[in-house]
């Protein structure tokens, strides 16, 4: 198992916009921590352009890319872009890396 960060990209009015996609969004993520893939995820908003930050746990990248694909924020045009990147945990009691 390997941990991976999926990296949103949001449009500018990404507030307004993910209103009503909101409850179908969290039903959708809520059902992938039930597959214990997704592990944690939101928003950083402090940022300028804010952006979302979600954690997943699986064999490839295919279980992060394969969430974003079908996401509600995606398939509805709140996230403008979003990439996926191998995050290599090593220190803390989820850390999947043992040094």
């Amino acid at each position: 198992m390997k941990h991976f960060l999926l990296i949103y990209d949001y449009v500018p009015d990404y507030v307004e916009r993910r209103a009503p996609l909101r409850p179908a969004h969290l039903e959708y993520a809520r059902a992938s921590v039930a597959r214990d893939e997704l592990q944690l995820g939101g928003a950083v908003p402090q940022e300028d352009p804010p952006f979302g930050l979600l954690l997943f746990k699986g064999e490839s990248a295919q279980v992060a890319e394969d969430f974003a694909r079908a996401d509600p924020y995606v398939t509805q045009g709140v996230v403008k872009s979003w990439r996926v990147r191998e995050w290599v945990t090593v220190v803390g009691a989820g850390a999947l890396t043992k040094v």
